[in-house]
């Protein structure tokens, strides 16, 4: 933030001033564009280091589980709140006073959480760190492969259990799920030390680690299934902000919504029912149901809510199209349609709503079910989804607009409408996808194992 503040304040780091359209400006140097490319991602290492880290390490510091899931609530309420902030107060500043006053501002923010943060240190629980978690399970695939040509044994004594330095022995049995990975905790001669330590890391493995990688296996079905969930809020994110442009925008006489702001509203909206759900609507499903929401119920109604935003959002646009053709705009490129930009506001706050459902739901699934050693991974992969989605997204938009007719520079001669249809049934047919593997998914990691199959009945 610092060198951001400094590429906006210094005038060696950035091109001289010139007017809009003069054919005079000057270029950026290429120190100048190195500078501000290196700024932004530091900044994007810096959050993308913290930001889901910061979930895990919250969540480590409580012990039960429903404090876990409402800490999560809540660090999702911050998140999308900063983002209204961000995206309204700064972007304010930035475009009515200054660039460097609004990177400032951040800088400051930055300085006085760090101080806050570290202020604190003395209470936080710490995990002592133990090495990387992806060498461990790369070793298990690497000795499987290796002891490939092995019997595998029904005794629990023929397997590798964690070392503690004590003569305890962990009395487990391999899973029969994905039999093959149970090659690599088979005990075989040579792979220990006369003290029990592992002699050939690379060829024998703990069959905690193995049921790790396995754990792993399992989730990844339901977690591929959260990338198509948040690939229709990538588009719709673009594609509202092109409709909102046609539109009449007028708040009042004087006052007019900025387009790129309009997607505020699902920020606004999200920040609002996570709030709801968790002081008002998941305490009432406990005492009605006299079970908690568990993480897939919540990930599949933000399926259902997210399918009936992109719904929505057909409907409003064939309306949108209706009132074109009766004014007779199409061929009037940039011509704005007699019709309130209030009417992209349900699809907004609806897809709000689901969003409020699914990713805390999905950050707590992965906390609770992956192995301890990678949760800060495992609240990250909700992160890993949204970055998948958006490439996803670009992708699918630039496939319909070289096959179709539907996208065309000017939208009032295309068809929006059939494009939030197809999100509707690739929606439609993902949640088939999840609800396949929702039942096929048993929990692993809960104080009642849990059959993920009469769970998700809701």
């Amino acid at each position: 933030m610092i060198m951001l503040t400094l590429t906006a304040k210094l005038s060696s780091l950035k091109p001289p001033p010139c007017e809009t359209g003069s054919s005079l400006c000057q270029t950026p140097s290429k120190v100048q564009l190195a500078i501000l490319y290196v700024s932004i991602a530091m900044a994007s290492a810096g959050l993308g280091g913290s930001r889901y880290t910061l979930a895990t390490m919250g969540a480590n510091q409580l012990d039960k589980p429903k404090d876990k899931e409402t800490f999560f609530n809540w660090f999702f309420f911050t998140i999308f709140a900063s983002c209204i902030i961000s995206s309204t107060a700064i972007v304010y500043v930035e475009d009515s006073i200054s660039w460097e006053l609004g990177y400032g501002i951040c800088f400051a923010a930055n300085f006085v959480a760090l101080a806050i943060f570290l202020a604190g240190h003395q209470f936080y629980r710490r995990d002592k760190p133990r090495g990387s978690p992806f060498t461990g399970l790369l070793r298990v695939v690497v000795a499987a492969v290796w002891k490939r040509k092995l019997v595998l044994s029904s005794r629990s004594e023929d397997y590798y259990h964690e070392h503690d330095g004590t003569n305890k022995v962990m009395p487990a049995t391999p899973k029969r799920s994905f039999r093959f990975l149970n090659r690599a905790a088979l005990k075989t001669e040579g792979d220990i030390y006369s003290d029990g330590s592992i002699a050939r890391p690379w060829k024998l493995c703990t069959l905690q680690q193995v049921e790790d990688l396995k754990t792993l296996i399992r989730l990844f079905p339901i977690w591929s299934s959260g990338i198509f969930l948040t690939t229709p809020i990538a588009i719709q994110s673009s594609i509202t902000v092109i409709q909102a442009l046609s539109m009449d925008r007028h708040l009042g006489s004087n006052f007019k919504i900025p387009a790129a702001s309009i997607v505020v509203v699902v920020l606004i909206s999200s920040s609002i029912f996570v709030a709801l759900f968790d002081r008002f609507l998941f305490p009432t499903w406990q005492k009605l149901i006299g079970r908690p929401l568990t993480p897939l119920q919540r990930i599949g109604v933000g399926h259902v809510i997210n399918v009936l935003s992109m719904a929505i959002s057909a409907l409003v646009e064939s309306k949108r199209l209706e009132t074109v053709h009766a004014h007779h705009l199409e061929a009037q490129h940039g011509a704005i349609v007699p019709m309130l930009v209030w009417w992209l506001f349900p699809q907004l706050v609806v897809v709000g709503i689901g969003d409020a459902f699914h990713f805390p739901g999905q950050v707590a699934l992965y906390y609770q079910e992956f192995p301890a050693s990678l949760r800060t991974t495992a609240t990250a992969m909700v992160s890993l989804v949204v970055g998948i989605a958006f490439y996803v997204s670009t992708a699918l938009v630039d496939l319909i607009r070289n096959v179709t007719g539907w996208l065309p520079e000017n939208i009032n001669s295309g068809r929006l409408d059939n494009l939030y249809w197809i999100l509707v049934t690739a929606g439609a047919l993902n949640f088939i996808y999840f609800l396949v593997c929702a039942k096929l998914y048993k929990y692993q990691n809960i104080e009642k194992e849990v059959d993920a199959t009469s769970s998700f009945d809701i």
